[in-house]
Formats: structure tokens, C-alpha cells, sequence
């Protein structure tokens, strides 16, 4: 029985708003003077997780991770290469755009670059309306109300549907983003990295926005991000990814305060306390991140790892059901 399978055990399908079954997704590698293909980057490796409704789920790992990846392979942005993802328990894994299209409202993505994600010749009125004239039978009126309405929800005021992005501050500009994201009132929103290139004086504030939105629209969340402090702010659950797999997943106390598997632990010694005696020792791991196109045999980790063993180079680890909800594939814990 697989660990999917032993998580549905747990909660009945209607829990979930959604359901990765072994995504994979493998770029080709073209080469020659033909440009056949020659290999594959492996940027999401058999990964599977559910998200509960209503929930915040975290996902870090440090840069080529395959964290966004994931993101936009589960919302139909990026098609899996291998795999089957369920919305609300319907299957949209290969569906084409014309049935795709309804299901489009009710899954957003608010990204990373403010500055890169609105376009600078739309003034913001526009920009929020865009999906509306898309998706719904709005009159110019109603979309009129609908964006002043969600302009004071994220904060903004209603003469600002007027200006253009240049005109706003970079924590302005991914408000904007957010009310955009919300236009259609979605139920499940991808946040990849929405604060990362923001003040760290402003990622709070868009933050508790966030976390506020969250209730008012009653909002799923998948939330990518590569610093941990941030996660811990916001998540229900956080997953670790290393190299395109789930390395540990688990509810937030349980990988904060007892991380299982040795990246994490290593992951979370690098985020500074001001705990003098709860300090964590710091891990040092050698080496830098493999290549997603030539990845280690056995565990991905192990060329890093300072617990590794000769059965890390040979088997490649799954995920173990450690208990209330806590799971990690790490062949320290295998049963």
C-alpha cells in the first residue's frame, strides 16, 4: 500500500481540494546537430501529497528544488510528464483547455515577481477586471464594484484602480496581484514565493493579509517558499523537498520542533534564533545540490548526507508513516 493510500485511509476524498498522485515532470535535454534528446531534467521526481481543504500548506527546499515546479504542474500551468492530479476529485491531469477553462477560476497563483507578473501598459482597473471579462457576465458596473470592493480588502484605495503599477511601491504592486488572484473567487491559491522579493519590513504586513484573506474567502492555500522563518508563519503543514521529492512532511510543530530527516535538520540549524538556549547546532552540509538531470543512485541526499550508509546509495527511500500525520523518507526510519 503506498503512503497516498495510507493517508486516504485517514480522511474521506471530500477532505481534499487536492490530490497529486506520482507527479513527475522531466524537461528534455536536446543536443547534437539533430537536437535529439539526449536526457531529462528531473525537476519533480514521483511526488505525492494531498492538501486539505481550507489548509495552509508550506513547501520549501533551497533553489532547483522543484518547488514551483510542482506548483504549476498542479495547476495545468506546466503538463505533468507522469502522474494524475485530482481536483475537488476530478481529474484534470489531461484534460484539454476548453474543459479546463471553467475550472480556471477556481485555481490561482499569485507569483513571485510583482514588477514581472502585471503588465506595466494595463492600469490596475484593468488588470483586476481581465478575468472577469473572461470568465463571468459582469456589466462594466458590477466589475467596477467588484475591484473597488477587493482593492479595500487588500488594503489599497479605490482612486488607485486608476494608476499603473510603476506607480506603486513593490508591496502595493503584489496586493495588487492578490486582488487580482481573488477576482474570480477561487478556492485554492498557489503562492509561490509572494513575499520574497519584498522589504522584510513589508512581508509581514502582505503576510497577515494573507492569512486574513484566507479566512474571508475561505481559501486553500499551497505556499512556496525557501525561507523557513516565513513558512512557520503562515503554514498548517509544511513539506521538504530536495531534488525534486518529498524529502519530510508533516504538521508545523512536529518539523519545527522535531525534524526527522537530515536535510531538514540542517535546514532549520541555518534560521537564526535569538534563543541563546535553545539554539540549535549548526549542520554543515558539504557539497552543493546535484543535478536534477544526473541525480545520485538510492537517495537523492546522500552525497551530502553525514548519516549516509551504503544502503542510501543503493535504495532510494519512501516515505514512512512516522505517526500523526508525520511523514519522511529516510531509510534511518524505515520499518
Amino acid at each position: 500500500m503506498s503512503i497516498l493510500e495510507k493517508d486516504l485511509k485517514l480522511k474521506t476524498d471530500q477532505d481534499y481540494i487536492v490530490q497529486a498522485k506520482n507527479i513527475k515532470k522531466y524537461f528534455p535535454i536536446k543536443g547534437g546537430i539533430l537536437k535529439r534528446t539526449i536526457g531529462h531534467v528531473k525537476a519533480v521526481d514521483d511526488v505525492s501529497l494531498n492538501i486539505f481543504r481550507g489548509e495552509t500548506l508550506g513547501v520549501v527546499g533551497e533553489s532547483g528544488s522543484g518547488k514551483s515546479t510542482l506548483g504549476r504542474v498542479i495547476l495545468r500551468l506546466q503538463n505533468p510528464t507522469e502522474g494524475q492530479i485530482l481536483f475537488e476529485n476530478q481529474d484534470i491531469s489531461t484534460i484539454g483547455n476548453r474543459k479546463l477553462r471553467p475550472i480556471r477560476k477556481d485555481m490561482q497563483i499569485v507569483f513571485q515577481d510583482p514588477y514581472a507578473s502585471l503588465n506595466g501598459k494595463m492600469n490596475v482597473s484593468q488588470l483586476i477586471e481581465e478575468p472577469l471579462i473572461v470568465q463571468t457576465s459582469m456589466s462594466k458596473s458590477e466589475r467596477r464594484e467588484k475591484t473597488i470592493s477587493l482593492l479595500e480588502k487588500v488594503g489599497l484605495r479605490p482612486e488607485d484602480r486608476l494608476k499603473y503599477p510603476h506607480e506603486f511601491s513593490g508591496g502595493q504592486r503584489q496586493r495588487i496581484s492578490i486582488a487580482r488572484a481573488l477576482a474570480l473567487n477561487p478556492k485554492f491559491v498557489i503562492c509561490d514565493e509572494p513575499v520574497s522579493a519584498l522589504d522584510v519590513s513589508i512581508q509581514a504586513q502582505v503576510l497577515n493579509l494573507m492569512a486574513d484573506l484566507q479566512e474571508d474567502f475561505n481559501l486553500t492555500y499551497l505556499f512556496i517558499a525557501h525561507d523557513l522563518s516565513v513558512v512557520k508563519h503562515i503554514s498548517d503543514r509544511v513539506a521538504v523537498m530536495y531534488l525534486g521529492r518529498i524529502a519530510e512532511i508533516a504538521p508545523k510543530k512536529a518539523i519545527y520542533e522535531k525534524p526527522l530527516h537530515p536535510y531538514t535538520q540542517a535546514l532549520l540549524s541555518s534560521v537564526p534564533s535569538t534563543d541563546v538556549h535553545n539554539r540549535r547546532e549548526k549542520i554543515i552540509l558539504k557539497g552543493d545540490l546535484p543535478s536534477p538531470s544526473n541525480p545520485p543512485s538510492g537517495c537523492a541526499f546522500r552525497t551530502r548526507c553525514p548519516l549516509a550508509h551504503d544502503r542510501c546509495t543503493a535504495e532510494r527511500p519512501e516515505l514512512s508513516d512516522m505517526g500523526n500525520g508525520h511523514f519522511v523518507a529516510c531509510h534511518l526510519y524505515d520499518k
